[in-house]
Parts: C-alpha cells; sequence; structure tokens
C-alpha cells in the first residue's frame, strides 16, 4: 500500500505555511541577533510540524506524504540498503578521482563552524532536521503531488525545485541526491526510505568535512 494522493488544496495550504515560516525566520534574522543554525532548526521543526499537521486535518492523514506506520520499519531498512549502495558508488568515485589525481573531497566539502558545541549542533541541525523537513516538503508533499502527472516529471520537476533552493551555490550533490531520494521514495513506497539515504548522506559529508579530512 502506497502514499494516498494529494489534494492541490493540501498542497497550497502547505506550501503557503512552509514560505510563510521561511519568511518569517528570513526576517528574524535580520531583526534579532539569533544564531543562525537555532534558526534554521526552528525553521524546520516548525514546518514539518505544520505540514503534518495539514497532512492529518485535510489531507487525509500521514500516509499521505508517505508517512504510513505500518511501512515505516520497512522503509528503514530499505533506506539502509539504499545508503550502502549510494556509499559504494561514492566510493568507487573517489577512488577514480585520486587515481586520476583530483581531490573528490572538493565535491562534496562543506564549511563547518569553529567551535565543537557548534559543530554538534551544525551535524544535529544539518544532518537530521533539515533532511527530514526537506524530504518532507520535497518528495513527500511535491514530489507526491507531481506525480499525477507521471513518474518522470515528478522527478525532475521536484529536483530542479530542491537544487534551486541551494542556491547561489552549484547544486551537483543536490541535483544527484534529489534524483535518487525521488527515486527511492517511489520505488520504496515509503518516505523513510528517502529520509536514511538524506540523513545519512549529509552525515557522511559533513564528517568527511571535518579538519582531519582536509
Amino acid at each position: 500500500m502506497g502514499p494516498t494522493p494529494i489534494s492541490t488544496t493540501f498542497l497550497l495550504a502547505s506550501l503557503s505555511a512552509v514560505a510563510l515560516l521561511e519568511t518569517a525566520a528570513a526576517y528574524l534574522g535580520t531583526r534579532t541577533q539569533l544564531p543562525r543554525l537555532w534558526l534554521i532548526a526552528g525553521t524546520r521543526a516548525a514546518q514539518m510540524f505544520v505540514v503534518m499537521t495539514l497532512a492529518v486535518v485535510q489531507g487525509g492523514g500521514l500516509q499521505t506524504l508517505g508517512l504510513d506506520r505500518r511501512t515505516l520499519l520497512n522503509g528503514f531498512r530499505k533506506g539502509l540498503v539504499w545508503s550502502a549502495g549510494f556509499a559504494a558508488a561514492a566510493s568507487l568515485l573517489f577512488m577514480g578521482l585520486l587515481m586520476a589525481g583530483l581531490d573528490p573531497f572538493t565535491l562534496v566539502r562543506s564549511p563547518l563552524p569553529q567551535r565543537a558545541y557548534q559543530r554538534v549542533l551544525f551535524f544535529m541541525v544539518g544532518g537530521i532536521v533539515a533532511p527530514v523537513a526537506e524530504e518532507i516538503v520535497f518528495r513527500g508533499l511535491i514530489f507526491g503531488y507531481l506525480r499525477r502527472w507521471g513518474v518522470p516529471a515528478a522527478v525532475f520537476i521536484s529536483t530542479a525545485l530542491f537544487a534551486a533552493l541551494h542556491l547561489p551555490a552549484v547544486p551537483i550533490t543536490q541535483v544527484v541526491g534529489g534524483l535518487v531520494f525521488a527515486v527511492a521514495y517511489h520505488t520504496g513506497r515509503s518516505l523513510m526510505v528517502p529520509i536514511v539515504i538524506h540523513v545519512l548522506g549529509n552525515l557522511a559529508i559533513f564528517t568527511l568535512s571535518l579538519p582531519w579530512f582536509r
């Protein structure tokens, strides 16, 4: 049993709430001294809460977003399998680049905070909270809605929107990741599949960005 169809009303209400929270966060960022990581954490958590609440109230339940509790455990297992395959492919690419005399870490290196406690928070927010929120919005909501016009269109459009979120940097990893997350969600029939891949992928990238990998 896969996710149920998403209505236009639910989509628009959810995206409006997500955009409003993003705007409010941007305003607070310019008007207050709140640390950026805490602001991101609060914004993503609020976006998750609002979208999931709307799913329950007007969207037909969390299964609309691919979060049917009956498929979560199986989705978690599939996510681990996908992650292992993705890691194996990335390792082969890294070895190929090293043999070619190139530095593969430049493709994934992410700037980390200098202080230890800030790095811990960075891993928690960027490695767990943000990926879960992004999967709920981009795969559970947007991809789930676009799927009515065919899986290829849903994959490419949701990936393009996901990559656009990370501009102005060249979103190579986001493009690849977005494609993988969307296909994994569709084939795995549970949002837990791309959530696991996204979380583990981000944590791996941040780990490879630590000083001893430079």
